[in-house]
């Protein structure tokens, strides 16, 4: 795959909602988490449409791999995600609305009415993407058929939807909510990795 191709994939399958890793304080202890835990701030995480998190997010494919830094600005309305690091374009940003989605990098800006339709106009296919700001938060979409496993703890270990698997590997706390700190996503022979160095929910009260 040709690296202006794999980056744009890259951006876009990170986007939409994607994901987790290595926190910036010690995790408590895994004795803290439990089914009733879990089951406890479920309704807490469906409310959860606002946050900011940062780490480090690496894309591998039979032919190439990458990785890069991420910052991640989510709220019901706008998101922007920039990605930096090695992988040569420097600093790229893709942002967007309801409407209009734009990804700027050093090859120029593209936009498109959503992500799944920039995919289509920057590689001539496209993902089911839009679940990834649930997965992220260890949810699967709603209303679309899913296949979940648990862990030993009760907490999300595998989740199987839209074609993807989601793989939860560690878990953080943040602001009294237990998140995904390391997780990895496949999709055929494109596997995903995101290890999340700082969490910061914004929690509406339910």
């Amino acid at each position: 795959m040709r690296r202006p191709a794999l980056l744009s994939l890259f951006w876009l399958v990170l986007a939409f909602g994607l994901l987790a890793g290595c926190a910036s304080r010690p995790a408590p202890t895994d004795a803290t988490r439990s089914a009733e835990t879990w089951e406890a701030q479920r309704a807490r995480l469906a409310t959860l449409d606002t946050w900011e998190l940062t780490g480090k997010v690496g894309l591998r494919t039979p032919d190439d791999s990458t990785s890069a830094n991420l910052d991640w600005r989510q709220t019901p309305y706008h998101f922007r995600l920039l990605l930096s690091g090695p992988f040569g374009s420097g600093r790229s940003v893709l942002e967007g609305r309801t409407g209009r989605v734009s990804l700027t990098t050093g090859e120029g800006r593209f936009e498109a009415e959503s992500p799944e339709a920039l995919m289509r106009q920057r590689l001539g296919w496209s993902l089911p993407v839009a679940a990834l700001t649930d997965w992220v938060r260890g949810l699967p979409a709603a209303a679309r058929p899913h296949r979940l496993e648990r862990d030993g703890r009760g907490f999300p270990a595998r989740l199987e939807q839209d074609g993807w698997t989601i793989d939860y590997r560690d878990w953080t706390r943040a602001d009294g909510l237990w998140l995904p700190r390391r997780m990895t996503l496949t999709y055929g022979d494109l596997d995903v990795t995101l290890v999340v160095t700082r969490w910061q929910p914004e929690l509406l009260d339910v």
